[in-house]
């Protein structure tokens, strides 16, 4: 009988806090890299918005080179070639070109990114054109 009840008390396995702490660390862990990954899944979603200003920026590098402004006011939507301004909207990213600076503003679809802007500066009306970024989108660091 002695022998029995040796046999059981031997029995190997984890014990309900051990099981608790492992919980309780991929808890810890799942909190502490979902925000990283949501940062990170913002920052690659963003960079469509600044890909839409590279036909834009060829548009105003195109206007300096051969239609000479006479002065950066002058560059704006609709002038020179330069695509019209566009409103941001549900399904598309916002554009506007106003004194040589294009500001793409993120669709407003409700996302964490609706309303955030990025800008490019042309420094001067004389080519090549050199380009100062800006924008809210520096400051959430997703450009």
């Amino acid at each position: 009988m002695n022998n029995k009840h040796e046999k059981f008390s031997n029995s190997s396995g984890f014990t309900l806090i051990e099981l608790m702490i492992v919980v309780a660390i991929v808890g810890i862990l799942a909190a502490v890299a979902l925000p990283a990954y949501q940062t990170y899944f913002d920052r690659s979603k963003f960079s469509e918005a600044i890909l839409a200003t590279t036909s834009i920026k060829s548009a105003v590098e195109v206007a300096v080179q051969t239609k000479k402004p006479i002065n950066t006011a002058a560059l704006k939507g609709g002038a020179f070639g330069i695509p019209v301004d566009v409103m941001a909207t549900a399904n598309k990213h916002g554009s506007t070109v106003s004194n040589a600076i294009i500001t793409i503003t993120w669709k407003s679809d409700g996302s964490s990114l609706q309303g955030i802007t990025y800008t490019l500066k042309a420094n001067g009306i004389t080519s090549p054109v050199k380009w100062e970024q800006g924008g809210t989108c520096f400051a959430k660091s997703y450009c």
